[in-house]
Parts: structure tokens; C-alpha cells; sequence
């Protein structure tokens, strides 16, 4: 009798275990992130070809769960009118894509997208200020994603401002930053933000956003000779997320930027607020 109860225990301490396991696995899900200004697939070392099959082995490679592109070109007559370079790139790497359009270009449009390996529920694109009226326009991607512990969370790409003075990037991220404190889900931000770390554009995402690196972060642009950090990953502080095995990866060919990478462990709590003190 003993022995059978002692059974019974054993059997029932284990599919405890086993739940607790799950639940842990759900709550606690890690995100492999990248982000990648791609040049409109058209590798510095041939300029006149588009090479769409190139960045989607790149990214097929690192097996990131969502993407940050930038500099897409879709329906352009730069890079053909019949190729939408963020589904077509999406296609050969098994994933979804949206795009946000930040200008009209070449008779089609060009811009921001985001890829994900988990369902993209809605989108949207958001344009953003600039000090200066003849410069290039430019967006913000906010896109909902269903993950597997089945939340939904969001992630957001951008491609800030690249002239000398940080006028319009400061303008630009300040306008991301007041936009995503009002959603109500864990978010993740991604893209080139054209600024080193030292920038007062960095510093202002600092105020609310940890980023996946912060010291000997490695350099992401140029793609030959790297001398520059200007492309990020983070997340917004009051969700909670870990972030592990950021990097820079040493793919030089298909683009004059390097694809940054890191793993964010999503927050095993719904987040605080999206109040702010």
C-alpha cells in the first residue's frame, strides 16, 4: 500500500514538474532578433544587380524569428516593377512580411518592412517629422504579432534621418518614443538609427528603451571596413526583456551594412503600464 502511494506521488510530482516546465517555456519565450539595412538588395561590389536571393540566405542562415529591414524597394523601376523585394525576400526565408512605405520612388515605393516567422495580425505605418523640408521622408513600422505562448506582442522597424545634424533623427525618435509608450503590449524596436552610441539620439532611447548592447557592441556600417555603430536593437524598459548574444554578423557581401542580431527572453509578466512617471 505504502509503496503504491508512494507511486502515485512520484507520478503526480512529475506532471507537476512537467507543467511548471511548460508554463515557464511559454511565459518565459526568447525572440531571435535582426536588423538589416539591405541597400534595396543590390550588393556595393555589383551595384547594377538585385540580388534578393543573396539576403534571404543571409537571414535563412541565423534563423532570426522577426527582421528589421530597411531600404526596401517595392515595385520600383531601380529594382523591378514586378518584384516587391519584402515578399519576395519573406518567401525564400519561410516568413511573413509587412511593409511601411516611406517614400514614392522610381514609380513604386520604398521604404521600412518587418519579416516574421509568427502571424502578423495588423500593421501600421506612421510618418514621421523632419527639420528639414527637402529631406527624405521617413517612417515608422509598427507591426502585432501573434507568438506561440499565445500573446500578442509588437515589434517596430525604423530608418531615421542620415544627414549631418542630429535635428530631424532627434525629432524622429522622439516621435517613436511617445508613439510606442501607448501600446498596451510588450514592444521591440529595431533599425538603423544612423546615430552612434554617443549621440544624443542614443541617449534619448536610453531614456526608455534598453538596447540588446551597450559596450563593445561591434561595427555595423560600413560593410568592408565597419567603423560605425548605427544599427539597434532594443526593447521598451517597463516590459522587462533580457537580452543575450547580441552580434554583429560578418556577411559583407550582400549590402554596405552589416545584419546585428541579438535574443531577447520576452517579459514572463503582461507589462506594468504603459503609463510613464
Amino acid at each position: 500500500m505504502f509503496k503504491e502511494k508512494q507511486k502515485w506521488f512520484l507520478n503526480a510530482l512529475f506532471l507537476v514538474g512537467c507543467f511548471l516546465i511548460h508554463d515557464l517555456t511559454t511565459q518565459g519565450q526568447t525572440i531571435k532578433i535582426m536588423t538589416y539595412n539591405i541597400r534595396h538588395a543590390s550588393p556595393p561590389s555589383h551595384p547594377n544587380k538585385i540580388d534578393v536571393d543573396t539576403i534571404a540566405g543571409v537571414i535563412k542562415k541565423y534563423q532570426p524569428d522577426i527582421v528589421a529591414l530597411q531600404e526596401v524597394d517595392v515595385y520600383t523601376g531601380r529594382s523591378g516593377k514586378q518584384l516587391h523585394e519584402a515578399q519576395a525576400i519573406a518567401e525564400r526565408a519561410g516568413m511573413q512580411a509587412s511593409f511601411g512605405k516611406a517614400i514614392d520612388f522610381s514609380g513604386g515605393a520604398y521604404g521600412i518592412a518587418v519579416l516574421s516567422k509568427y502571424p502578423i495580425d495588423s500593421a501600421k505605418t506612421i510618418a514621421l517629422p523632419s527639420a528639414n523640408v527637402g529631406a527624405e521622408r521617413r517612417a515608422l513600422l509598427i507591426t502585432y504579432l501573434h507568438l506561440p505562448n499565445g500573446k500578442k506582442g509588437v515589434f517596430a522597424c525604423t530608418h531615421l534621418d542620415s544627414e549631418t545634424s542630429d535635428d530631424s533623427r532627434l525629432l524622429q525618435i522622439n516621435t517613436i518614443d511617445s508613439v510606442l509608450a501607448l501600446i498596451p503590449y510588450p514592444v521591440l524596436f529595431a533599425g538603423d538609427l544612423n546615430a552612434e552610441p554617443e549621440s544624443p539620439v542614443i541617449k534619448k532611447l536610453d531614456e526608455h528603451f534598453q538596447r540588446s548592447c551597450v559596450k563593445d557592441c561591434g561595427f555595423s556600417f560600413s560593410n568592408e571596413h565597419p567603423e560605425k555603430t548605427i544599427d539597434y536593437i532594443a526593447g521598451r524598459k517597463l516590459d522587462g526583456f533580457i537580452f543575450s548574444n547580441h552580434r554583429v554578423l560578418p556577411d559583407a557581401y550582400p549590402s554596405d551594412h552589416l545584419p546585428v542580431m541579438a535574443a531577447a527572453k520576452y517579459p514572463s509578466k503582461k507589462s506594468k503600464s504603459s503609463k510613464r512617471k
